[in-house]
C-alpha cells in the first residue's frame, strides 16, 4: 500500500511529530528512529482508514475553482459545497480535497 504523508498534518500526526522532536532534542531517541516511527505511522494510518472506514457522504458544489493531477495525486478546490449524509447537512464556503491512489503496485496490475 502506498504510504502518503498527508496524515502528518492531522492533530494526531502533528502531536506525534512534536513528541518525537522533543525526544530527539533531549537525546532520548536517535533521529533515524523517529523517522522510522513516522514512516510506520504513515503506513498504519493509511491501512486503518482503508480497512475500517465504511461510511460514505455525498456532496455537491456550485463551482469547481481549480483541479490538478500530479504524481498520482488529485487536488480539487471548490466553492459553496454542501455535504449530506442521510439526515445531516452542512455547507462550507471553500473546500480543498486531496485524493491519492491508495492501491499498492501489486493491486494495480
Amino acid at each position: 500500500m502506498a504510504a502518503y504523508q498527508l496524515y502528518r498534518n492531522t492533530t494526531l500526526g502533528s502531536t506525534l511529530q512534536e513528541t518525537l522532536d522533543e525526544f530527539i532534542q533531549f537525546q532520548q531517541i536517535p533521529a533515524d528512529l523517529a523517522l522510522k516511527v513516522l514512516l510506520q505511522f504513515d503506513r498504519t494510518i493509511s491501512a486503518a482508514l482503508a480497512m475500517k472506514v465504511r461510511s460514505r457522504i455525498g456532496f455537491k458544489t456550485e463551482k469547481l475553482n481549480t483541479y490538478r493531477f500530479c504524481d498520482n495525486v488529485w487536488t480539487f478546490f471548490m466553492s459553496d459545497v454542501e455535504f449530506r449524509e442521510v439526515q445531516d447537512f452542512i455547507q462550507v464556503d471553500r473546500l480543498k480535497i486531496v485524493a491519492c491512489d491508495g492501491r499498492g503496485a501489486e493491486e494495480k496490475k
